[in-house]
C-alpha cells in the first residue's frame, strides 16, 4: 500500500506509473471534475510523471467541449514504496473559471 511520509493511506489518490494508460486515467479525471471533484495524482518516476502530464492533457480535451476547464497545481510529495523513501510529483486538478 502506498503511504505518506506519516505513514498515512492514499486511498482517494490516482495513482500514475509508467505503464498507466494516459487515456484511462484522462478519462478518471475528467469523470471526477464534471462530478465537481477536486483529482489529485501522484506519479513516482520520470515514466510515470509523463503518462500523468499525458492524461492530464487529454482530460482537458475531453473537458472543453462541455465547456469546461481544468486547473493543475504540481508539488512535491515525499512517500514510502515498499519500505524505500522517495519523491513524487503530486497534481492536484480542479475545475477553473472559465
Amino acid at each position: 500500500m502506498l503511504r505518506d511520509i506519516e505513514g498515512k493511506p492514499h486511498e482517494d489518490i490516482l495513482k500514475v506509473s509508467s505503464k498507466s494508460s494516459a487515456a484511462s486515467v484522462a478519462d478518471a479525471i475528467a469523470d471526477r471534475v464534471e462530478n465537481g471533484m477536486r483529482v489529485e495524482i501522484q506519479a513516482a518516476g520520470a515514466g510515470a510523471v509523463n503518462q500523468a502530464v499525458k492524461a492530464i492533457a487529454i482530460a482537458r480535451g475531453f473537458l472543453a467541449p462541455v465547456g469546461i476547464r481544468i486547473a493543475c497545481i504540481p508539488s512535491f510529495a515525499d512517500i514510502v514504496i515498499d519500505g524505500e523513501y522517495r519523491t513524487a510529483i503530486r497534481f492536484d486538478i480542479e475545475s477553473a473559471p472559465t
